[in-house]
């Protein structure tokens, strides 16, 4: 990240600021969204200022920002085309069946949010390895740029003769991509320039207002929000305030075949949204220098969806690209997100003709922005200096969130990172080999941690035929950590035992003995639970501990 991450107290100015910068940002990210998974655009609108609401009052993060995300759309695309059709089976055909389909998903999606964090599964986000978060955040900022890139174009929709909709994008050429060229790069001018004059207020918003005075009062033809819509077959961005769905109870009908239908969907989208929003939590928590609760955030992001759901918006999660925009402007606190849910909601009710007029280009610029201050540069810088495992899960992570999707990246992240980390661990394991004065009995001292990685190398340590008739293994400098290493050690005393040999284990945890214990009776007769190393004889001998600190030799 750049050098805009400081710690910053929460101010009520900046945060109502930072509120309406990102508003703005957000309007046209979550209508290209909705135009993705095939729906209106002021159903994923009404998603995103209810979840933006609830997530910014009741959210473990505060600064972070929530709406329609694209993650979570593009998963509910094959939901809702297979739900119309399976409407129009019905025994009364319903159209648009897969809109319902969609709310009911939503719902579902909320319940396992909030179940994640009932069961406080948000503290898991910090098994997650700083290289799975590097490629994270630029495989995240390659994805907004692309879409931004997109933005330089024209939609042209489609209807074939089965009513299917499709959309083939024109791009732009001669005069209007010149133009389109020059406002973004007059947006992002601002953007970098003004911070040098004056930090008391956003760049951002000021960009946009700039722009989008040049082309309202100097007659400029370019693409506005407006006419994005219209071109992706909305109806512009009037709207009303979201209320409860009842057609919802209506036409869906609420059994078993709907449960199976919806499941896999509802579930994916969920983990991937929760991913998302944990992850954007953790990288407010480096920008901010503060920290947030995971677990409470799982609950605000289920308790948005299941309202969402239920008043006809669509499903969400934490955004990255405006949640940058919100810190970067100086939004903090709790009131930020607020004010850019109650600004997108004034944008439908009342200013929908205002905003329609804003250009593109002045969002895109804004976006582009942010995508230069988000992508982690220094991973160039430093890639050849960590560890080969980690910056090839740098790589990996960044290129699995731009081909494919967020999720299955950090799975794969730490999947290999973990895996390289047992790698790493398995080679650790020692055994120091030591004989009693008379030489009948032979001392293996463990060194290491012992775990299904290191297993194999634990087991060639021992020469079980040649040992002496005595054998003691010490694990005072080992860990024995799962299941397969008390396998491991069952499976060793089995084969001295069959050889008529005598062992005796030292040292071992209090859990692994009980576990010992459970596993066979004779590992009573096995283990030696006396402390007789020399190492602990102040804990025997309270006598000898030294009378003050100054008889310490250092």
């Amino acid at each position: 990240m750049t050098e805009f991450v400081r710690k910053i107290m929460p101010n009520a100015k900046d945060d109502v600021l930072a509120g309406i910068t990102t508003s703005l940002a957000m309007i046209p990210e979550v209508v290209a969204f909705a135009f993705v998974a095939q729906i209106d655009p002021l159903v994923a609108l009404s998603g995103a200022f209810i979840i933006g609401l609830i997530t910014a009052i009741f959210g473990g993060r505060p600064g972070l920002i929530s709406g329609a995300a694209g993650a979570v759309a593009v998963i509910f695309v094959h939901l809702i085309s297979e739900g119309h059709a399976k409407g129009l089976l019905f025994d009364t055909p319903v159209e648009n069946m897969g809109y319902f389909y969609l709310l009911a998903a939503v719902v579902l999606m909320g319940v396992f949010q909030i179940g994640a964090g009932l069961f406080k599964l948000g503290k898991f986000v910090r098994l997650i390895p700083h290289s799975v978060m590097m490629g994270f955040v630029n495989g995240l900022a390659i994805v907004i740029f692309l879409a931004q890139v997109r933005m330089f174009s024209h939609k042209e929709l489609e209807i074939s003769t089965e009513g299917v909709k499709s959309y083939n994008s024109i791009p732009m050429h001669g005069t209007e991509l010149y133009v389109m060229l020059g406002l973004v790069l007059l947006t992002m001018g601002v953007i970098w320039l003004l911070p040098k004059i004056t930090t008391k207020i956003p760049a951002a918003l000021t960009a946009i207002l700039v722009t989008t005075a040049i082309v309202v009062f100097g007659g400029v033809e370019v693409s506005t929000v407006g006419s994005y819509i219209i071109e992706g077959g909305g109806s512009g961005l009037k709207g009303e305030f979201p209320t409860p769905n009842l057609q919802l109870w209506e036409y869906l009908p609420f059994n078993m075949d709907t449960l199976t239908f919806i499941l896999p969907y509802a579930f994916l989208a969920a983990s991937v949204g929760l991913i998302e929003s944990l992850m954007t939590m953790n990288l407010v928590d480096e920008l901010t220098e503060t920290r947030g609760n995971g677990n409470r955030e799982c609950l605000a992001q289920g308790a948005g969806n299941i309202v969402s759901g239920l008043f006809g918006g669509t499903g969400g999660c934490g955004m990255i690209g405006q949640t940058v925009i919100n810190i970067n402007a100086g939004g903090r606190g709790r009131l930020s997100g607020i004010m850019m849910a109650v600004t997108l909601l004034t944008f439908i009710l009342f200013a929908d003709k205002y905003i329609e007029q804003v250009p593109i280009a002045a969002l895109v610029g804004v976006m582009f922005m942010m995508v230069i201050e988000t992508f982690a540069w220094s991973s160039f810088r430093i890639i050849r200096k960590i560890p080969k495992s980690d910056a090839f899960v740098l790589v990996i992570v960044s290129t699995v969130t731009v081909i494919y999707d967020l999720a299955i990246a950090v799975f794969v992240g730490v999947i290999i990172s973990a895996l390289a980390f047992a790698w790493e661990n398995a080679k650790k394991i020692r055994a120091r080999k030591r004989f009693s004065e008379d030489g009948k009995t032979k001392t293996y001292e463990i060194w290491g941690p012992l775990f299904f990685g290191s297993i194999q190398a634990f087991n060639e340590k021992f020469d079980v035929k040649n040992d002496p008739e005595n054998v003691e293994i010490d694990f005072v400098e080992s860990r024995v950590s799962d299941h397969s290493a008390l396998e491991a050690i069952f499976n060793l005393v089995n084969k001295y035992e069959v050889e008529g040999k005598t062992i005796k284990l030292k040292h071992l945890s209090e859990d692994c003995k009980v576990l010992l214990y459970k596993a066979s009776p004779k590992f009573r007769e096995v283990i030696v639970e006396a402390i007789d190393d020399p190492r602990y004889y102040l804990a025997e001998n309270p006598e000898k501990f030294p009378k003050s600190l100054s008889e310490y030799k250092f």
